[in-house]
């Protein structure tokens, strides 16, 4: 290989990184529509009781770096709204949730609807106005 092809191997492979990089950036922390019908029980996360008029489940491990920030932002939220919870379950110790609700990466949060129904879902760090329109739309229906 000649040092010519060889600079552009890595000038490629460098661009390709950044778009892939930006694109995964773009995406992580927006909220994406829920696909299906998809539901959640309190038992399967190991709660008593979901919120009464919207819960917003938290898949997190013990490692996640950006995983308290993002409980503390959705409890936060969620303590601002009648009927809303927030649960945090620990997928170090639930790991068969991971396959069942197809998390990726921690933190993913969920938006659940009264019924149980996943309205929405976040990979990443939430953006906190994001999360509280959605729940306001939750809410409203």
């Amino acid at each position: 290989m000649t040092a010519a092809a060889a600079l552009l191997t890595v000038l490629a492979l460098v661009a390709l990184a950044t778009v892939l990089g930006l694109v995964w950036k773009a995406r992580a922390g927006r909220l994406r529509a829920s696909r299906g019908d998809v539901r959640l029980t309190a038992a399967e996360v190991g709660a008593a009781e979901l919120g009464s008029r919207a819960t917003l489940v938290q898949f997190s491990t013990e490692f996640c770096a950006q995983c308290p920030a993002t409980a503390r932002v959705l409890g936060a939220i969620a303590a601002d709204r009648d009927g809303v919870e927030h649960l945090d379950v620990d997928l170090t110790v639930r790991p068969e949730l991971a396959g069942r609700f197809a998390v990726l990466q921690t933190p993913t949060t969920l938006l659940i609807d009264a019924t149980g129904r996943v309205q929405g879902r976040i990979s990443g760090p939430v953006r906190p106005a994001e999360v509280r329109s959605a729940l306001d739309r939750i809410l409203t229906e």
